[in-house]
């Protein structure tokens, strides 16, 4: 057996320059270590970049040159180096070899993950592992995390529009939702270990929640199959999606947690759940969280902390297995505020906490993102002839007044979208008077208000806030009926 050696100083300081780059989130906004690795390169990274990884392929030459030279010298093994330098090295090689591999997967993505990688890439894959040193046991864990990697690029790069600052920000969220803040921790101690952090998304209606909430679940763990030439499911079959406020309120612990046959009226069956059906590697993804009713709070927080749970109508103990994504349009003054949500379940949500900016916020942080959303909704819409229109709705989105503030953000941007290609114009839909609710508060406080008109008032401004009558009538206490009928007689 050859000695073990060190790296020279040299090396050394490169290598570790090199991990410490490409192991940090490819979306932040640090350029300085790309620029230094790059030398005397001319044509320095921009700053403006999305994401510093389209420019690692600049790296290839001079890393193929140092492992090159250090392979000569008998060093091209993890089994060849001593001490700390193995550790350091084993992140050079996973660098190296999934550079060379990464948009071999993208087909395989395309595809939906279904299709398999074909043996020739998996045997290209498992050779180019194995020649650095990596034992058998440790490749399948390897290429399953390559193919993770690209997934989540792809689903948080291109999958997302906006170049502004504020969605530079919210990729940046995203990716250490998945990977941490640490990729070469995760990698080497948490892969497949972030079942118990679960993620709680904050924004208006009509920011993209459920895209964001799609590109972390889709973004998951999936690990090879027995065969080795594939994965073992679908990329869709990661994320597990329901909104909460579309269910009634008897239904949402059925559907949640599942039931047993003869459980309630109606049940004549028994119904698997959707937490009995979201495995270790899955993502289940609760929208409109906030307008949970308290009993189901309760069920949630315990699963929550001991990761099991009961189908309705049974004792029977089930373990919950994989990561939740929470969202909610409530503000986070409200959920703390205690209003409707307790406490310690936001606090159990809260291990990461991603609010998505506004589309105002967006606009104006970079006006021009304005036309790069348009140009994806025709494209989604129209397909080939999206072009054509670009100019008609671009023209009828400027007649409207400086600094319209978009308060359905990037939903109402779709439907005015879906409006001019209709009618030729967009004029926005009046929304409910400031002054109006200021005006009732007044009368309210003064007491000329009688009570049908007391609790007709508060009804609809509950309404208004919480977007649901199921959700006002776990506040109030009163039935949803009872509800609808003071909305709409406010």
């Amino acid at each position: 057996m050859s000695p073990k050696r060190h790296l020279s100083p040299d090396d050394r300081a490169y290598f570790g320059l090199l991990c410490e780059t490409v192991f940090a989130n490819p979306f932040a906004a640090d350029r300085g270590r790309l620029a230094r690795l790059l030398g005397n390169d001319a044509s320095a990274p921009s700053a403006e970049l999305v994401s510093q990884a389209v420019e690692y392929h600049r790296l290839m030459p001079g890393l193929d040159a140092r492992l090159g030279k250090l392979a000569v010298g008998g060093l091209a093994r993890l089994q060849d180096f001593a001490g700390e330098d193995r550790a350091l090295m084993r992140r050079v090689f996973l660098f190296h070899c999934y550079q060379r591999f990464a948009e071999r997967f993208d087909p395989l993505i395309a595809r939906g993950g279904s299709g398999g990688l074909g043996r020739g890439l998996a045997r290209e894959l498992t050779e180019a592992l194995a020649g650095c040193g990596f034992e058998p046991n440790e490749q399948r864990r390897w290429i399953a995390l390559y193919y993770q990697l690209r997934r989540a690029y792809f689903f948080i790069d291109q999958a997302l529009v906006g170049r502004s600052a504020p969605m530079r920000a919210l990729r940046q969220a995203l990716w250490n939702s998945v990977f941490t803040a640490d990729l070469a921790s995760y990698a080497l101690l948490l892969w497949e270990r972030l079942q118990d952090f679960p993620t709680l998304l904050l924004g208006e209606t009509g920011t993209g929640k459920g895209q964001a909430a799609a590109a972390i679940g889709r973004s998951g763990v999936i690990v090879l199959n027995k065969a080795g030439d594939g994965f073992s499911r679908p990329i869709a079959d990661g994320l597990i999606a329901t909104n909460l406020s579309a269910l009634s309120e008897g239904l949402i612990e059925s559907e949640l947690f599942g039931h047993r046959k003869g459980a309630f009226t109606g049940a004549v069956e028994h119904h698997e759940g959707l937490f009995a059906r979201c495995d270790a590697q899955g993502t289940l993804f609760l929208d409109e969280i906030g307008d949970l009713s308290l009993p189901v709070q309760t069920k949630l927080l315990r699963l929550l902390q001991e990761r099991s749970f009961s189908p309705v109508g049974s004792h029977e103990e089930r373990r919950f297995a994989g990561r939740i994504v929470a969202a909610t349009n409530r503000p986070l003054a409200a959920l703390l505020g205690g209003d409707g949500f307790r406490l310690d379940l936001f606090y159990r949500l809260s291990a990461n906490i991603i609010t998505l900016p506004t589309l105002r916020e967006r606009l104006d942080a970079d006006p021009a993102e304005l036309e790069e959303l348009v140009d994806a909704l025709l494209v989604r819409l129209a397909g080939d002839a999206a072009a054509a229109l670009r100019a008609r709705v671009l023209d009828a989105l400027r007649q409207l007044p400086g600094g319209y503030p978009w308060p359905g953000n990037v939903r109402e941007l779709e439907q005015a979208v879906r409006r001019i290609i209709l009618t030729g114009g967009y004029a926005p839909d009046p929304l409910p008077q400031r002054a109006d609710q200021d005006a009732w508060l007044e009368a309210a406080a003064a007491g000329r208000l009688d009570a049908p008109a007391l609790l007709g008032g508060y009804c609809q401004r509950l309404y208004q806030r919480l977007g649901t009558y199921e959700a006002v009538a776990r506040v109030t206490g009163f039935d949803r009926r009872t509800v609808k009928r003071h909305c709409q007689t406010a």
